[in-house]
């Protein structure tokens, strides 16, 4: 893990979630992340594992997935200058019921549960930032699942297009249409039909 200058990226990403909070608190908050890499492939967290950071995705892509019948699904696709963890098994040191892989070669700023809970504790505007993130994510986490039992495949598809779009272009398709709850042979021809 490498202790270094804190991306500028980081830092904006933390005062989007802060409700006005003073950018010394959240650079303090910043500084207690360290730097690690992973490649392409490379795992975070691996389903049954303890889970053991809560990261921001300076570059490159994490997938969220599980193992079901034998196949890989994709729950969830982390993207650069987003935050991720497997927050259930990192907050309670209890095994992941995911995996946590990198699609493409990531460069995250991680903080530990030792440091996580020390800035909840003592860093008023990381705590702010955390509330408020939480809160987006259960909100963005219930529409997705009302557009699953709700939408066509093709609906599904077309609003990715609009709220997504770097999706489309950074994802490969079997990750997407897993994502999507949509086989692949069907996601092929939805692009064609759908530009």
């Amino acid at each position: 893990m490498e202790k270094n200058e804190i991306s500028d990226f980081f830092l904006n990403a933390l005062l989007q979630f802060s409700d006005g909070a003073s950018a010394e608190m959240l650079y303090s908050a910043t500084t207690a992340f360290s730097k690690i890499h992973l490649k392409k492939n490379e795992s975070l967290v691996k389903e049954g594992g303890i889970c053991p950071y809560f990261c921001f995705i300076e570059s490159g892509i994490l997938q969220h997935a599980i193992e079901i019948s034998g196949n890989e699904v994709t729950t969830y696709l982390a993207l650069r200058h987003s935050f991720t963890s497997s927050l259930n098994s990192f907050l309670f040191q209890k095994p992941s019921r995911k995996s946590i892989k990198a699609i493409s070669d990531c460069t995250l700023y991680v903080a530990d549960l030792k440091t996580f809970k020390n800035l909840i504790e003592n860093n008023p505007a990381f705590h702010q930032y955390y509330y408020n993130l939480i809160e987006k994510q259960i909100c963005l986490i219930d529409d997705y699942r009302i557009d699953l039992l709700t939408m066509t495949p093709e609906e599904r598809y077309t609003k990715l297009l609009q709220t997504e779009p770097k999706l489309l272009q950074e994802v490969p398709l079997h990750y997407l249409s897993s994502f999507l709850g949509i086989s692949d042979r069907h996601m092929s021809r939805i692009r064609r039909n759908i530009k």
